[in-house]
């Protein structure tokens, strides 16, 4: 992969505004400039690409070689005076939960962006930011909490979506005949709620972390934005905790609903067992080698059986259908 197809936008800010674009290798010349600082874009760049942007920033290996894999754990970690930050991304496209990650490099000077898996594009984000150059002009900081801003305002209506179709799902339990997949819907439901929530729930920890220990790069001003992302995270883990707590109390009632229907076939196979009992016991009866078997020369021997046989029957079938087995 070369730099036009992994890079995605390279400009130099200073005072809140847009200086002009750069090459990945003029990086480094732009961040001696004075009150400079560099926002880099890339998306699933390849191991030479990497190198050079790890040479420009002067990036840690260990956090390079996680950057350049997907499937990372949410998480901060720390390298000197930059931060290596891994988010997972879900968003909401035609009813269908796309999922990706987006892993960051912040420092005083910097932010570095890398996408990988369905991830949305940050460029409604960079043309927002440009547009408030007083907030901008507080640094990447401020960089930093528009890019987790996005990415938790696109869990919202992915969990918004979830509790729709967990409604839906809920509704067909209680529907005369349910569907045999309810309980398979309800599991899938789950799964993407946890996935949800696992991404979500280590966001309340690293912005925490952002708010106490990284004043040089979320300066005092900017700590504002940061706690309402907390409370965005907070809707969202505390919505799919509750659906979760639904999701297995109708997963009980569709378990028992199973467990009805089946007892149900029981008690009718029984029910005919029982019938049929009749019938079998007399021809038994009859089918034994005795000379002295009564009505055996009778000759209304055969209709008197068969008519006390359809009798039984008959009675026993009434008996057992208003009890509620037939």
């Amino acid at each position: 992969m070369n730099e036009v197809a992994a890079k995605v936008r390279c400009s130099v800010y200073r005072s809140g505004k847009k200086l002009r674009e750069v090459s990945i290798d003029d990086i480094s010349e732009a961040l001696e400039e004075d009150g400079t600082f560099v926002w880099l874009g890339l998306f699933e760049p390849d191991v030479e690409l990497m190198r050079k942007v790890q040479d420009e920033f002067g990036l840690h290996d260990l956090a390079v070689e996680d950057a350049l894999k997907a499937h990372q754990r949410p998480k901060l970690e720390e390298y000197g005076e930059i931060l290596f930050i891994v988010l997972r991304t879900m968003t909401l496209v035609d009813k269908t939960i796309n999922h990706g990650e987006t892993h960051l490099f912040v420092g005083p000077r910097f932010v570095v962006t890398i996408r990988h898996g369905n991830s949305a594009g940050y460029a409604g984000v960079r043309a927002r930011t440009e547009f408030m150059p007083a907030r901008l002009a507080t640094g990447p900081g401020y960089v930093l909490y528009s890019i987790i801003d996005f990415i938790v305002d696109h869990y919202l209506p992915c969990i918004d979506h979830l509790q729709a179709r967990f409604r839906q799902v809920e509704e067909e339990l209680f529907q005369p005949d349910p569907p045999i997949s309810n309980l398979e819907d309800f599991y899938d439901l789950k799964n993407e709620l946890l996935t949800l929530h696992a991404a979500a729930m280590p966001l309340t920890d690293i912005c925490n972390e952002l708010l106490r220990f990284h004043g040089d790069i979320v300066p005092k001003e900017n700590r504002i934005y940061y706690r309402d992302i907390l409370d965005h995270v907070a809707r969202v883990t505390h919505t799919a905790d509750r659906i979760q707590e639904m999701i297995n109390a109708a997963m009980q009632v569709s378990l028992a609903q199973m467990t009805i229907r089946q007892n149900e076939v029981v008690k009718r196979l029984a029910g005919w067992g029982a019938i049929l009992a009749l019938p079998t016991m007399v021809f038994s009866l009859y089918g034994m080698n005795f000379d002295f078997m009564p009505e055996l020369k009778s000759r209304y021997g055969y209709p008197a059986v068969m008519i006390g046989i359809v009798v039984g029957c008959y009675l026993l079938h009434r008996r057992l259908k208003r009890v509620g087995w037939m």
